[in-house]
């Protein structure tokens, strides 16, 4: 009797374990990853678009001023929308990601495995890239690197035939250290994180999923609020990733990798070993 009660709490203990799959090459390279890893190009592509655009076309609009706190709402409230979107949008191919944070976060709970997931952060960077190098483009921008929430003023350029042109925006810290960025982003990338894993990974969810989207965008949009004058708001070590590439420029970029990482990890670990009353297999979650 003792040793029955004995295999039933360690079978339970098991279950509350958080592990992590590898996966196979098979699964990864199936029909269904591929239509994934499009999914997240794409959706990430678009809410990067419009996230780094909506930055862009303030300081078109207020011919290179400071951004104060209506631009910052602004910013804040056009990165909620564009988030909203891209996760429903890719919510039923790829489980709407468009973020590496997520992805850890996701793979620490064994909600996917560390080959697709490394799929999915290429095909996230990709999309991030390639958007600023399209808003360059149009936007006709020669590259400069400025911060993003945090500049004292927009840095805008003449180019001859064009006007003003308006330069590409990534994050920097500003008015503390990059340690103290770090820490400022753990936070905001573990309540994002751990956001989806209440409204979308948790098994027992039931209807809360169908605002899943939507409360994913809410708290991105109150984060940046809170944080946007610190660290940038980031979250998501793609958004910070597109424009550095286009501005050629990686400086402090360690910090939108290493804060979001670890705070998308630690959201994983607590949600999934304190939570989730069950360990399920990969293959049988419904939120990759």
């Amino acid at each position: 009797m003792c040793s029955s009660s004995a295999t039933v709490r360690e079978e339970k203990g098991k279950e509350k374990m958080v592990k992590l799959a590898f996966g196979s090459v098979g699964d990864s390279f199936s029909g269904a990853s591929i239509k994934a890893y499009v999914a997240e190009f794409i959706a990430t592509l678009l809410f990067v678009f419009a996230g780094v655009g909506s930055a862009i076309a303030y300081g078109q609009l207020t011919k290179g001023a400071a951004l104060d706190p209506a631009g910052l709402v602004a910013i804040a409230i056009a990165h909620a929308f564009a988030l909203f979107v891209g996760v429903s949008m890719a919510a039923n191919v790829s489980g709407g990601h468009l973020n590496p944070a997520v992805t850890f976060g996701l793979a620490v709970g064994g909600h996917i495995t560390i080959l697709t997931g490394i799929f999915y952060w290429i095909a996230q960077l990709l999309g991030a890239s390639v958007a600023c190098l399209l808003l360059q483009f149009v936007t006709h921008g020669q590259v400069r690197t400025l911060t993003l929430y945090c500049t004292s003023s927009v840095d805008t350029l003449q180019k001859p035939g064009f006007g003003r042109v308006q330069a590409i925006p990534t994050h920097g810290v500003s008015g503390i250290s990059e340690i103290e960025g770090v820490v400022m982003e753990i936070v905001i990338t573990f309540a994002l994180v751990y956001t989806v894993y209440a409204t979308a990974a948790d098994p027992k969810k039931g209807s809360l999923g169908t605002i899943a989207p939507i409360a994913i965008g809410f708290i991105v949009g109150a984060n940046i609020l809170a944080a946007g004058p610190f660290s940038g708001g980031s979250m998501n070590p793609a958004r910070s990733f597109g424009p550095a590439v286009a501005a050629g420029n990686f400086a402090g970029n360690w910090v939108y990798w290493v804060g979001p990482l670890i705070g998308g990890g630690l959201a994983g670990l607590v949600y999934g070993d304190v939570f989730i009353a069950s360990y399920q297999p990969v293959g049988q979650q419904e939120y990759p």
